[in-house]
């Protein structure tokens, strides 16, 4: 039993750490879009990408991507801290939140939209750049495409699914588990589904970061 809880200790301090480095990368998320507005088509996105890669990447959803890898530990020690509350049901929601965030993770286009854009810039042709044109629209659209919808509400559910069972766990006490339910509410509804779905998007950022401070606060206290 001592080497199980030491075990578990660890989980929760890596889950802690990285609940920590999410909650920094989210106001520098907010800050880079209040900064630098979304480039409004391909070509503005490879300027973008070529004048300011750090802002690029911000956009492009990379330190998204990098959160998503960071919420993959906290799944692990929310499974740990729920699991005998009802097992089944939360590995099958936190398995519908990995198979979305492994969905998501292979539709970002960062990395090749970077080097499109040094190819554009390159580019004296034309037809080489309006193939390059071409190409980067093709990447954008299935950026955010259908991996990204089922990412966002397969990882919704997750979020009900694991508030829900937080109901009745002291560890993290109803006010955390309500929070976490309006979150996942907000998220049902992808960002991309309009001006509804943006709206959605942006009121999700205040439940979901008032809910990570107080699971990280329980991580950090299951991890002594």
């Amino acid at each position: 039993m001592e080497k199980q809880t030491e075990n578990n200790a660890s989980v929760y301090r890596m889950a802690f750490a990285a609940t920590v480095a999410m909650l920094v990368i989210i106001p520098l998320q907010i800050a880079a879009f209040a900064l630098w507005p979304m480039p409004a088509d391909t070509a503005a996105w490879f300027s973008l990408m070529r004048a300011n890669p750090l802002a690029g990447f911000f956009h492009a959803d990379f330190f998204l991507m990098v959160n998503n890898v960071l919420i993959l530990l906290i799944y692990l020690a929310f499974y740990h801290s729920l699991k005998r509350l009802d097992k089944g049901l939360l590995q099958a929601a936190l398995l519908l939140g990995v198979v979305g965030i492994a969905a998501y993770i292979s539709s970002n286009r960062t990395f090749e939209l970077l080097k499109l854009s040094g190819e554009y810039a390159a580019a004296t042709d034309p037809d080489s750049r309006i193939m390059l044109l071409a190409a980067g629209k093709a990447m954008l659209l299935g950026w955010q495409g259908t991996a990204f919808d089922a990412y966002y509400v397969l990882n919704g559910i997750t979020l009900l699914v694991v508030s829900f069972l937080m109901l009745g766990s002291p560890e993290y006490g109803r006010a955390t588990a309500v929070w976490g339910l309006v979150a996942g509410f907000f998220m049902t509804v992808p960002s991309t589904a309009g001006t509804l779905g943006l709206v959605f998007s942006l009121v999700s950022l205040v439940p979901w970061y008032v809910f990570a401070l107080r699971f990280a606060g329980v991580f950090r206290r299951l991890s002594a």
